[in-house]
């Protein structure tokens, strides 16, 4: 097995494949083979998957704010985890909590997103400050947004109140889709 160099280097895309099994047999054996002589490669593929673990572990852990599809908080309740939702529409604002019982919280921002290029969300927290997410991915069919914020973050917070700002950008001109207002409660057990 060579360990210093490679002279047919196979690129991420294709070691992502490999490792998620999403070759076809014959290319999936000439990976292999590759992989069981080139160090490098070897090395490579390592790399991804340990990557791979440090993004689950930091997911599971609940230290990632992200807008995700409703799909995948089906396939996280699925899983087992513990999910706490919000259903606000806009304009909406609720009083909210978690539990250490709970493993993700996910709130459905409900907007009229049709016709919207691109979507900014902006976030005034009076315990983090004002953030802002530029361009997040969003379907404009869905009738809203999906975000799940970290649950790390929001068990360690006291009272506390986060506004959310679902914002059209187009080229330089700004348009406010919807506000919603999160009023934050320590849990009490």
């Amino acid at each position: 097995m060579r360990h210093d160099r490679c002279e047919n280097l196979i690129e991420p895309a294709e070691l992502l494949a490999y490792w998620l099994s999403e070759l076809d047999a014959e290319h999936e054996h000439r990976v292999d083979e590759h992989l069981f002589a080139c160090g490098v490669c070897t090395g490579r593929l390592r790399a991804i998957v340990d990557m791979g673990a440090a993004v689950r572990r930091t997911f599971v852990d609940g230290w990632l704010n992200l807008v995700l599809p409703e799909r995948f908080v089906r396939r996280i309740k699925d899983a087992g985890f513990r999910v706490r939702e919000y259903h606000l529409p806009a304009g909406g604002s609720v009083s909210c909590t978690i539990t250490q019982e709970d493993d993700f919280v996910v709130s459905y921002l409900r907007a009229p997103l049709d016709g919207v290029q691109r979507l900014d969300v902006l976030i005034d927290d009076t315990t983090s400050g004002k953030h802002r997410a530029n361009d997040v991915a969003f379907d404009p069919l869905a009738g809203g947004l999906v975000s799940m914020t970290s649950t790390a973050y929001v068990k360690s917070l006291q009272h506390s109140q986060q506004r959310v700002r679902l914002v059209a950008v187009d080229g330089v001109e700004e348009r406010v889709v919807a506000d919603y207002t999160f009023n934050h409660y320590p849990s009490l057990g």
